[in-house]
């Protein structure tokens, strides 16, 4: 006898600033699709909900200014991130490396402190990458940020991701033959993954 799949909650992280963001389609076609599997979604993107630079200040700055774990944006994100079972993450390719709102966002949210110390809100996710870039031979260019989650949060970096660029994309939101099966695949995989993770006994923290 089979069993339907656990309700599991996801969020999904739309990083580009562009305002034609293909990684930002990525992210809608898959919050779409999770949404329509029955899952919890909280579908975020820095382009309508922006985050401050990452300056790793609490209360006031020296200029007057309030930090950045201050900002109205930062508990929204941390939370989301925290809270999930999984994330998806979409990211555009710059330089052979992902965007700078990627990284910002996981500079504040990775390394927040309550009082207690740093507590980052990626511990242990299940992370799967949506990524578009400009060339075919930029496929990996999101390795070495996956890696940093990996060791600096035991996150555990879904090996399904979708890599895309112009080519692949019929319209806007509306993918190629290959990438729309690709996308499905990659978001079925992403929630096998959470829910197999889902119960594990431990919690990882800052061991260095």
């Amino acid at each position: 006898m089979s069993f339907p799949p656990p309700r599991l909650k996801f969020t999904v992280l739309s990083t580009s600033l562009d305002p034609e963001s293909r990684s930002a389609w990525l992210c809608t076609l898959a919050a779409r699709q999770l949404a329509a599997a029955g899952h919890a979604l909280t579908l975020l993107d820095l382009r309508t909900t922006p985050l401050p630079p990452f300056d790793n200040v609490q209360g006031q700055t020296v200029q007057g200014g309030a930090g950045c774990y201050e900002h109205p944006a930062f508990a929204t994100y941390h939370q989301a991130i925290r809270e999930a079972d999984g994330v998806f993450m979409g990211v555009p390719v710059y330089n052979w490396g992902v965007g700078s709102g990627a990284k910002t966002l996981v500079e504040l949210t990775g390394s927040s402190d309550d009082g207690r110390g740093l507590h980052g809100a990626w511990f242990d996710r299940p992370v799967t990458f949506l990524v578009s870039g400009g060339l075919d031979h930029g496929y990996l260019s999101h390795g070495a940020f996956a890696l940093g989650l990996m060791f600096d949060f035991k996150c555990v970096v879904n090996p399904h991701f979708v890599y895309a660029t112009s080519a692949h994309w019929n319209s806007p939101e509306v993918p190629g033959e290959w990438l729309g099966g690709r996308l499905h695949r990659t978001v079925e995989r992403g929630v096998d993954l959470a829910a197999r993770l889902k119960d594990r006994p431990y919690q990882s923290v800052w061991e260095i």
